[in-house]
């Protein structure tokens, strides 16, 4: 009997073109593993494909709820946005699925996992450091750091050649990666940031800002410990709830990022992510934060999103410190519970008001009436102790000025 690799595949050029290398290089039974994270239009066909070329199993794996559930919630509740622009939805999903990986090689007992990623990008770090920290004893295949194609057209030839399908046209071979949390761009005219994006070729989830409509959209989001639960009053499923907002956020022009971002293995690189569910959740969320954290737990959380941001990036997901920061950010969302009303307008999220059993804010406190918690004398010692320092400095300073 033949030994198995598990082969990531998603039916698009650069896994679709490892099938017929991998049997070609390897004496190995192949098993193609397919996991949806919400990519559900582009599965259509996509078994008889990779059966048609020759594979000897196919897989194809629903994890969208435990995504949401067990990745991108911890996420959002961590407030983790990479260089300032970007959600991390290519980035996340690359955990569930290497553990989803691991766990179907495991079961088939193969001894190695193949994957598509090229030798410049992230995701080849992702996918390895996945199976690394949950099956050591697996073997990794990365044939983008083996093989001799050297590019996108080499890959169409290749499978051209040997008389099989291209999951492609030539003309529109921009560089795709979707899930339920958002879509990415990359390539052809966008490898060069002097270029504006083609917008209105280039989105899938919505329509740029200046296409949007002219009446605005209101919705109301509830929260329970930082968890969104309803949309506008009606309890909605976690992968609902989120394509309601797709719809909601793409049609009125909301998260669309144009980055040229840093890349784990050192160079930058240029792309345009759509995030429009995404961007409206982690808007909201942020708001009831707002109400809700008392200031020193928000700013320290603040830094704690940086540090989760880049371990997401990086790959780290499992690990000690990745899990270390979600148990401090679990603890914090005790009292993110909540209502946020929003209003979306032309690539606008605009805060209308947020309500919470757990608000730290004081009507009583912040109006300028004075009421019973609140006594205006009591800022003259306040002050006096907390600007001493600064008095403290000055009166040095001024004594060396008068020795010279």
């Amino acid at each position: 009997m033949k030994e198995k690799v598990v082969l990531a595949y998603s039916g698009g050029l650069d896994t679709s073109v490892l099938i017929p290398w991998l049997k070609e290089n390897y004496d190995y039974d192949v098993i193609a593993v397919c996991i949806n994270v919400g990519q559900d239009t582009e599965l259509v066909g996509l078994r008889e494909r990779a059966l048609k070329m020759g594979v000897s199993k196919v897989y194809v794996e629903d994890v969208k709820d435990e995504f949401m559930e067990e990745y991108v919630f911890p996420m959002i509740q961590s407030g983790a946005i990479y260089e300032s622009k970007y959600y991390l939805g290519t980035s996340i999903a690359r955990a569930v699925i290497a553990k989803t990986l691991v766990k179907i090689a495991l079961k088939e007992k193969a001894v190695a996992i193949c994957h598509g990623c090229t030798g410049k990008g992230n995701d080849q770090i992702r996918f390895e450091l996945g199976i690394a920290a949950l099956a050591p004893h697996l073997k990794v295949i990365a044939p983008w750091r083996i093989w001799d194609i050297s590019s996108r057209e080499e890959e169409i030839a290749y499978l051209e050649e040997r008389g099989l399908e291209v999951p492609m046209k030539k003309e529109d071979s921009y560089s795709r990666d979707r899930n339920m949390w958002h879509i990415s761009h990359e390539g052809l005219d966008l490898e060069d940031p002097w270029n504006a994006p083609h917008y209105e070729k280039l989105l899938k989830l919505g329509v740029s800002p200046e296409q949007a409509p002219d009446e605005p959209t209101f919705i109301t989001l509830t929260f329970k410990n930082g968890v969104p639960t309803h949309l506008n009053g009606v309890e909605t499923k976690p992968s609902l709830l989120l394509e309601k907002l797709n719809e909601l956020g793409g049609a009125n022009g909301i998260g669309i990022e144009d980055i040229v971002e840093n890349r784990v293995v050192g160079m930058k690189s240029r792309g345009v992510y759509e995030t429009p569910g995404g961007t409206i959740l982690y808007k909201a969320h942020d708001e009831l934060e707002h109400l809700t954290l008392d200031r020193e737990t928000y700013r320290y959380k603040q830094e704690v999103a940086l540090q989760y941001a880049d371990l997401i990036y990086n790959g780290k997901w499992f690990t000690p410190l990745r899990e270390a920061l979600g148990a401090f950010v679990t603890s914090t969302q005790k009292v993110v519970t909540g209502e946020v009303k929003l209003k979306l307008y032309k690539g606008n999220i605009i805060p209308q008001g947020a309500s919470s059993p757990y608000s730290l804010y004081s009507e009583n406190l912040a109006s300028f009436t004075t009421g019973d918690l609140y006594d205006h004398h009591d800022a003259t010692g306040f002050i006096n102790l907390y600007g001493l320092p600064l008095k403290v400095r000055a009166l040095m300073e001024a004594a060396h000025q008068e020795d010279n």
